[in-house]
């Protein structure tokens, strides 16, 4: 064992001294594996990063939580001109689920409602995300009021003229004043604003709270009606804990064929879809960008294992002398083999290490510029690009490190002199 830690100390000074005395021909040779690593890493990372992002929007809900709506978050055998013809779920139904579906948690209906420009005196902010929902939606997905209340019950029933804001709506239409109980106008109307949510920062997408605001949907289903085609409707259910999902889903799928009139023979048309499963979706997804990601890296590492292997075989060449004499010392040939194999991989995780830092000021650039997403490289990510920058070595140094294990030491030393 002592005699493999010398062997790895000196193919260390050796691989240093490559470095040093050959610069430009070692740096040419290790960019390959720099690009590599740097290229695969970087995938990794941000598609990691992107799904982290991805999931945490939905942590909010529960997995077990369903949405029912005209479209499906997955694949599906119905034609899209099908699926457009199908009609929005509508707040009779939701009534009709909570009251006939059992084990729900909570519910809520909402409305995806057009953007609206919301006036407070002479201060206008536009462009405003407005969700419109039930009073249920505060027992389904997880947001923190920092000031004020969401709205009750009845005032979701009877849409009254209430208003919750992100931070961000609130701090551009009243800066310093306190917004509570302040009206804004917005529909042709006066809303009194009732709360204000805490400070959540923007994500990759832009889907923040701080740019929303939220009102009861029976306030909306008033201006735009239940039948308009711009109108987005949903209605999710969460049901409690311990109830079998796939028993859940198949009592809303039944219960709202039966509200709807569909014959067995017939299909839904609606889509009953689990959080659950838009994140496996979303795993499926980042699967196969890692997948393509890796195949385009590939050709980076094959190219920096060539490089690899050319530095080798100088090596093997500048040093035949000393290989020759080693030799007719008594060192065996797998002393001579570990020697060069140690030395390859030794450069190629330099390079590897090389194209992970570069990764990890590319990740802190990129950070700085994606508001509140944040490019991280995790310590699986530099694991792996550790690994696979020492195979790349092993690899490529196996054929150079083999012929010099099999050199004649006699013929060595005079092919040196």
């Amino acid at each position: 064992m002592l005699i493999y830690l010398r062997v790895l100390k000196e193919s260390f000074f050796f691989a240093l001294n490559a470095l040093r005395n050959n610069k430009l021909r070692t740096f040419l040779s290790l960019l390959g594996v720099t690009i590599g690593i740097f290229s695969i890493i970087a995938v990794l990372a941000a598609v990691d990063s992107l799904e982290r992002e991805v999931k945490g929007s939905l942590s909010a809900l529960d997995n077990s939580t369903v949405i029912v709506m005209k479209y499906s978050f997955g694949a599906t055998d119905i034609p899209q001109w099908k699926r457009e013809q199908f009609p929005n779920v509508s707040y009779d139904e939701y009534q009709h689920l909570t009251r006939s579906v059992p084990d729900v948690e909570a519910s809520t209906f909402a409305q995806g409602v057009p953007d609206e420009s919301i006036k407070f005196k002479d201060i206008t902010s536009t462009g405003v995300s407005v969700i419109a929902i039930t009073s249920g939606y505060y027992d389904i997905e997880e947001f923190e009021i920092a000031e004020g209340r969401f709205f009750n019950e009845s005032e979701s029933a009877s849409g009254a003229p209430v208003i919750v804001m992100g931070y961000e709506i609130a701090n551009n239409l009243f800066e310093n004043t306190n917004p509570l109980g302040k009206q804004v106008r917005m529909y042709g109307r006066r809303l009194t604003v009732i709360g204000v949510l805490e400070k959540q920062g923007s994500g990759l997408f832009g889907d923040s709270r701080d740019g929303q605001v939220m009102v009861p949907v029976n306030l909306t289903r008033r201006i735009f009606g239940d039948n308009n085609q711009n109108i987005f409707a949903q209605i999710v259910l969460k049901p409690e804990d311990g109830v079998d999902n796939d028993e859940f889903l198949a009592v809303v799928e039944q219960q709202l064929r039966n509200y709807r009139g569909l014959k067995p023979d017939e299909v839904n048309t609606f889509f009953v879809n689990q959080v659950q499963g838009f994140a496996d979706t979303i795993d499926v997804i980042t699967g196969q960008l890692n997948v393509i990601g890796l195949i385009i890296s590939g050709f980076s590492l094959l190219v920096g294992g060539f490089g690899i292997a050319n530095i080798m075989f100088v090596s093997v060449k500048e040093r035949t002398n000393l290989i020759g004499i080693q030799k007719s010392l008594g060192a065996k040939n797998r002393f001579i083999l570990s020697q060069f194999l140690f030395e390859a991989i030794i450069l190629s995780v330099i390079g590897g290490l090389i194209g992970l830092f570069f990764v990890w000021v590319v990740s802190l650039i990129a950070s700085q510029f994606t508001g509140d997403f944040e490019f991280v490289l995790s310590p699986t990510n530099i694991l792996i690009g550790t690994v696979v920058s020492a195979v790349i070595g092993l690899i490529s140094g196996i054929i150079p490190a083999v012929s010099a294990s099999r050199l004649d030491p006699v013929e060595a030393i005079r092919t040196g002199m």
